[in-house]
């Protein structure tokens, strides 16, 4: 496919043509954006989230433009309702799954360590890198026979950023996600399965719904003055569809040659 070629098919909305995607935290945010933007460029989309409405309503959206999509309520720290949205979503979209974008995450409790309680850490890890892990292993086997791209949504903490006060629990979870696309990455490469992650620093969604912090923070703050806005590019937050269009471009043959890779998408937050 030439150069022009490849902008016509991005425009017509045809990059995607023939894909069925499955998409955890698909319902709101990041997901939700990119569940629409791969859904307008012709992927069939599995909507994976908890039932609140929300999925619902993306799901709603885009049938309504004509496209195919799929919500399938789901915790993705669950073995067994994992294993069956994945098998819901093969079934539905003729039998396989072709790109995955394990993108479902909290921020969890914010403490210091000695005041986070075990069960406070078992929850983040659970949901961000053992949620992570079951959308991979059930996915891959819908995946084996025609390849495709797995992408994990990782984040600059625990990667390039250790600034955040209190996300121990957090920023360890997304530094095992980019080891574990690392090793995913290269244990895939045989059946033509990319994996990679994505690691966004602020984006303006409502991932703060499911932050809790303790008022113990201060005791281990450490005040740090940036330039007026943290994000140099925009000085402002990201915002979801910037995101989604990388997880398209990713997604896509055009990223063919990439794979275990991060890419950080964050407006040089991290490099003040």
């Amino acid at each position: 496919m030439n150069i022009y070629d490849s902008v016509q098919s991005a425009s017509s909305g045809t990059l995607l043509s023939g894909k069925t995607a499955f998409i955890t935290g698909a319902g709101s945010g990041i997901g939700r954006a990119a569940a629409l933007t791969m859904a307008r460029h012709g992927a069939a989309v599995g909507l994976i989230d908890l039932m609140d409405g929300r999925c619902h309503e993306v799901e709603e959206e885009i049938r309504s433009e004509g496209g195919r999509a799929l919500f399938v309520d789901t915790d993705v720290s669950n073995p067994e309702r994992m294993a069956r949205a994945a098998a819901s979503v093969a079934r539905e979209f003729g039998g396989q799954i072709h790109l995955l974008f394990a993108n479902a995450g909290i921020n969890g409790t914010l403490a210091p360590i000695e005041d986070m309680t075990p069960e406070d850490w078992d929850k983040t890890l659970n949901v961000n890198l053992k949620g992570s892990f079951l959308a991979l292993k059930y996915s891959i086997p819908y995946m084996k026979q025609s390849g495709g791209s797995i992408i994990i949504t990782s984040s600059i903490n625990g990667n390039r950023k250790f600034s955040g006060f209190g996300m121990c629990a957090y920023s360890s979870s997304k530094a095992g996600q980019v080891a574990f696309a690392k090793m995913a990455a290269l244990e895939l490469a045989r059946y033509h399965i990319r994996v990679n992650a994505i690691c966004p620093g602020a984006i303006d969604t409502n991932i703060g719904e499911n932050t809790n912090s303790t008022p113990q923070l201060d005791k281990i703050s450490i005040p740090v003055n940036y330039p007026e806005g943290s994000q140099p590019l925009e000085h402002g937050p990201g915002h979801p569809q910037q995101v989604a269009d990388l997880v398209l471009f990713l997604s896509s043959d055009h990223a063919s040659h990439i794979t275990g890779t991060e890419i950080y998408i964050d407006g040089a937050e991290t490099l003040l």
